[in-house]
């Protein structure tokens, strides 16, 4: 039976009075597989009860942070002790340098780190500091990488292997983003291609090791390692985005997984435990040239803010503990054989993609190597699946194009109601 959303959908109306789209981040409008977005009431562990009461298994995890789940209760005593010392001073606090410690603890490219506010924050901070290093204009980035809705970084992938300058939202100027290259993720000969031409006008290149805002599209074998040559051969800086990947793929994030060390790092999500945070670190002689030791300009008056910073403590001393990331690692093959075999039994084709806890399911008989690939998956099949998947308790995120993530919070009982779920869902795609 299907479940009512009466409530929700009188929430999302007087939204509309107030808010531009009735939300505060476009892709929770529902726009992309239609229908009324769910108004959130409450969250617990690996479930999410909406307005009207209705429960459902969460895969969206606040887009990635929540790893510890919904509600956690070391989490929630983390804020609470913290918040009746104080919201915000606007001055140091000792917390801020145990979280960073952690972090620099954790992550093995990083001597010293500086907390913003948010993902995009740390990334256009990331972009500012390169520039300010090495003294050059050009950036390289990849075509469905997203890394905030930074001006210079929102560029419209074109045909041919580069485009320059081509602003992919209104508001962003043609001279902001001129000096930005879109180029297609895991296409080393057009980077390479880049490189030999204008290599040392190149400040940086910054890459989701994982992407994971076009569906989840692993790199390919040896794609990383070579961004890691052709930079430091040319003088230019690696930008690792680890937004989503950082202390998920594993504790010090997809570069302990892959190996491979970038000059910058941008973290954010997991290392605020679900409340507002950012940051962005590197080795000492980088993140040096940062005011008030350097020249390279940034601040945020909330920046570090006790809350924040209380609740990130707690998730990544969770995370240290023995286990953790075998759990994860062993509850996404799980799903993910699980929904590869009933989209087979339901002769729906289908493409599976998972690094850990990230997966996606893309609608499409194509391998996704890159975001050419990626849109070749059927939005119109998602959507179904999508809706399918919401009557039956479970909540996917609202994008052919977005991350299904786990949290140490499921189950394998939840695994199990999910797989039921999808199977019956399938079986109504077919054809």
């Amino acid at each position: 039976m299907k479940p009512n959303w009466t409530k929700s959908g009188q929430l999302f109306q007087e939204a509309e009075a107030y808010i531009p789209g009735g939300v505060n981040s476009p892709v929770r409008a529902f726009r992309a597989v239609g229908g009324t977005p769910l108004f959130i009431r409450s969250g617990k562990g690996s479930k999410i009860v909406d307005a009207d009461g209705n429960e459902y298994i969460d895969y969206v995890c606040s887009w990635g942070p929540l790893i510890l789940g919904h509600a956690h209760p070391q989490v929630v005593c983390a804020i609470a002790e913290a918040a009746k010392q104080g919201t915000s001073f606007g001055a140091p606090t000792e917390r801020e340098t145990e979280l960073a410690r952690l972090i620099c603890e954790a992550v093995e490219s990083v001597d010293q780190v500086r907390l913003v506010n948010s993902g995009t924050e740390a990334t256009m901070s990331a972009i500012r500091l390169a520039r300010g290093v090495t003294g050059r204009d050009r950036i390289i980035k990849f075509n469905g990488c997203y890394h905030g809705h930074v001006d210079s970084l929102l560029v419209k992938a074109g045909s041919g292997a580069t485009t320059l300058g081509i602003p992919d939202s209104p508001g962003v100027t043609r001279g902001t983003s001129s000096d930005t290259v879109g180029l297609e993720y895991n296409n080393l000969d057009a980077v390479e291609q880049v490189f030999r031409r204008e290599g040392d006008r190149i400040a940086a290149v910054i890459v989701e090791p994982v992407a994971g805002n076009m569906g989840v599209v692993p790199p390919g074998p040896g794609f990383l390692e070579r961004l890691r040559e052709l930079t430091r051969e040319s003088g230019a800086l690696l930008i690792f985005d680890e937004v989503i990947t950082g202390f998920r793929l594993a504790y010090g994030g997809a570069q302990a997984r892959y190996g491979i060390q970038p000059d910058i790092t941008t973290l954010g999500k997991i290392i605020g435990g679900g409340l507002p945070v950012g940051a962005y670190g590197g080795g000492r002689h980088i993140m040096q040239a940062i005011a008030p030791t350097g020249q390279v300009y940034q601040a945020g008056t909330l920046s570090g803010n006790p809350l924040a910073v209380s609740a990130g403590l707690a998730t990544l001393r969770t995370l240290k503990e023995n286990g953790v990331y075998e759990r994860l690692e062993q509850m996404g093959a799980v799903l993910e054989e699980g929904l590869r075999a009933a989209a087979r039994e339901a002769g729906v084709p289908t493409y599976h993609s998972r690094v850990g806890s990230m997966l996606c399911t893309f609608f499409t008989d194509q391998r996704v190597m890159d975001y050419h690939t990626a849109l070749t998956a059927s939005v119109k099949k998602y959507r179904q699946f999508f809706h399918g998947m919401l009557q039956r308790g479970v909540y996917l995120p609202p994008s052919q194009f977005e991350t299904f993530f786990i949290s140490l919070a499921h189950t394998d009982e939840d695994i199990a109601q999910t797989l039921s779920a999808a199977r019956e869902t399938l079986k109504t795609l077919a054809g």
